[in-house]
């Protein structure tokens, strides 16, 4: 077995989570390429869940402590704290590149800030499912709140996108038009559609996340021509 990654509890305790399942642990650090070589979980589920978590602290964290804000700033400002780069750049505050599970393929590319960005989220799935609300509370407001001045230079070109068609009434839709290669190293198509007719741009990822917005970044370079 591949483990040429430093041990989750070193993780653990330097982020002071006293874990009750430390496999949960485990799997968050599991990518889909070290899981298919070594036939074991990978982190794509508590991904999923660690996602909806980080909505809804940052929403509240949004909610109480910005009351100046209308619903649709909140909103816009959520998506860029807790967009894949944000997410990047919390997950560099606490090296979590050196604690990952990659396939020797991955490995030998290096983890890419998708896949970082994935694995934090996973991360606070791991918390939530073990340790419950309060205390993924307690680590959120450690790992994420004092860093969300890193995430002020960073472009979220699908809210660009959408704030720049809505003036116009025009509606945008993104769907994955193509998914090509094994499970553990898939590669993902986006298409932006502008009033479901219209194609403005296409992009290509390792997830969908980063497909969609470099879907948003193709049609911001053509998008003047409809909506203008």
């Amino acid at each position: 077995m591949n483990d040429d990654f430093k041990p989750v509890s070193e993780l653990l305790k330097k982020i002071k989570i006293k874990p009750r399942d430390i496999n949960l642990y485990e799997s968050a650090l599991t990518h889909s390429s070290f899981a298919y070589e070594n036939n074991v979980e990978s982190n794509e589920r508590l991904e999923f869940l660690g996602d909806a978590v980080l909505e809804i602290f940052m929403s509240e964290y949004l909610y109480k402590n910005q009351k100046e804000l209308a619903e649709g700033i909140m909103t816009k400002k959520r998506a860029q704290l807790v967009c894949e780069e944000a997410l990047f750049q919390y997950s560099n505050k606490i090296n979590l590149t050196d604690y990952l599970r990659l396939g020797r393929g991955e490995k030998v590319k290096g983890a890419s800030p998708a896949t970082i960005a994935d694995a934090f989220e996973a991360l606070m799935g791991a918390v939530y499912l073990d340790l419950g609300h309060k205390e993924a509370r307690k680590v959120f407001y450690q790992l994420v709140i004092p860093n969300i001045d890193l995430t002020s230079d960073i472009k979220d070109f699908k809210t660009i996108l959408q704030e720049y068609v809505q003036g116009d009434r025009k509606t945008i839709v993104y769907k994955i038009i193509n998914e090509s290669g094994p499970s553990h190293d898939k590669v993902f198509e986006a298409a932006v559609y502008l009033d479901g007719t219209i194609i403005l741009g296409n992009g290509v990822g390792k997830t969908k996340k980063e497909a969609e917005q470099k879907a948003a970044e193709e049609a911001l370079k053509k998008v003047s021509f409809y909506v203008d």
